[in-house]
């Protein structure tokens, strides 16, 4: 019993230490972006510095409204893309997918989980920007590659804990509507989703999260132009390019 509990005492410290380590971590990353970063904002003036119009360095100047922009354009396309094809399929593969399909299925969405961020990228410059450029014209490297791109990036997120969620819903939920009358179609979209509601929302923001801070794959395939895209066929720039 004492040995027992000198252990559980031991791992309890472990994971404090672990934890600790990790908040110092991202508080000295805090820290040093600040701590760059204040001086040179000061001395351009916060206003202009994030309402400014034009990005150019070598002469001093420096406004970062249209890569603001540029991330909010970015990001909404790709929750327009990948939100409702990530929640749609999680509840395929909670509740109607056959269990032959679902043993190939499941390996291969926790596959694109871990596949590196200039794959995708690479991936959108051979594939997408040709299909924009020889559908929609312009050049290709646009906000609609970028939105498409990212909105692939963020399904295995969005896939993986909506699905979660909706396995974490007691049976009961699904058989007290089927005992009621219901078809197995309205007892999952009208009783076992709206349950894992919390879920569903937790995975679409972590995939939101991800579309924020990408980074390769939106340089490869956005056109990377530091200006207000006047239309989707627009090339763009990130706040995570610079």
């Amino acid at each position: 019993m004492k040995l027992t509990k000198n252990k559980e005492t031991l791992m309890h410290f472990l994971f404090l230490l672990s934890a600790c380590v990790s908040i110092f971590a991202v508080a000295l990353i805090c820290v040093f972006l600040f701590a760059s970063g204040i001086p040179a904002i000061a001395k351009i003036g916060f206003l202009k510095f994030v309402s400014g119009l034009t990005w150019k360095p070598s002469n001093d100047i420096y406004g970062i409204f249209p890569m603001i922009l540029g991330s909010l354009y970015v990001t909404f396309g790709a929750i327009i893309i990948g939100v409702p094809v990530g929640i749609l399929t999680s509840i395929f593969m909670a509740r109607f997918c056959p269990e032959k399909l679902y043993k190939f299925l499941k390996p291969t969405i926790d596959l694109l989980a871990g596949i590196p961020s200039v794959v995708y990228g690479f991936f959108g410059l051979m594939v997408i920007v040709p299909f924009v450029r020889n559908t929609f014209g312009g050049s290709g490297t646009s906000l609609l590659s970028a939105s498409i791109v990212l909105g692939i990036m963020i399904l295995p997120t969005i896939i993986g804990v909506s699905e979660s969620a909706l396995r974490a819903v007691p049976e009961s939920y699904y058989e007290g509507s089927l005992a009621l009358g219901a078809t197995h179609e309205r007892s999952v979209f009208f009783s076992v989703v709206p349950a894992a509601k919390s879920g569903i929302i937790a995975g679409v923001i972590l995939g939101i999260g991800r579309a924020v801070g990408e980074t390769m794959a939106v340089i490869m395939v956005a056109g990377n132009q530091a200006i207000i895209p006047q239309g989707i066929l627009k090339g763009v720039r990130t706040l995570t390019a610079n």
